[in-house]
């Protein structure tokens, strides 16, 4: 599998603060930030993969949902977890 627990460890400490809060909006928009580019990637040499396709924009999907909360909940935590993951938004 692409994504093991270490790096989901990694992932939360460095965006959640710890590695224990895996339920704070930034560790779980860069999660899936970082599981949208694995797909991307995929999705580049797999054309015809529909079933990873629809996965994606589910993803992309939940992150907007996020990034939507954040943004009404936080504005400056919204500005720098995108400045941070480099969102084009």
């Amino acid at each position: 599998m692409y994504i093991d627990s270490e790096i989901k460890k990694e992932i939360f400490k460095k965006h959640g603060g710890a590695e224990a809060n895996t339920g704070s909006a930034e560790g779980q928009i860069a999660l899936f930030t970082f599981r949208i580019s694995h797909l991307t990637e995929h999705l580049k040499k797999n054309r015809k993969d529909y079933g990873t396709q629809r996965a994606l924009q589910l993803l992309v999907g939940k992150r907007r949902s996020l990034l939507d909360y954040l943004k009404g909940k936080d504005i400056e935590r919204y500005r720098a977890i995108v400045k941070e993951l480099g969102l084009r938004r």
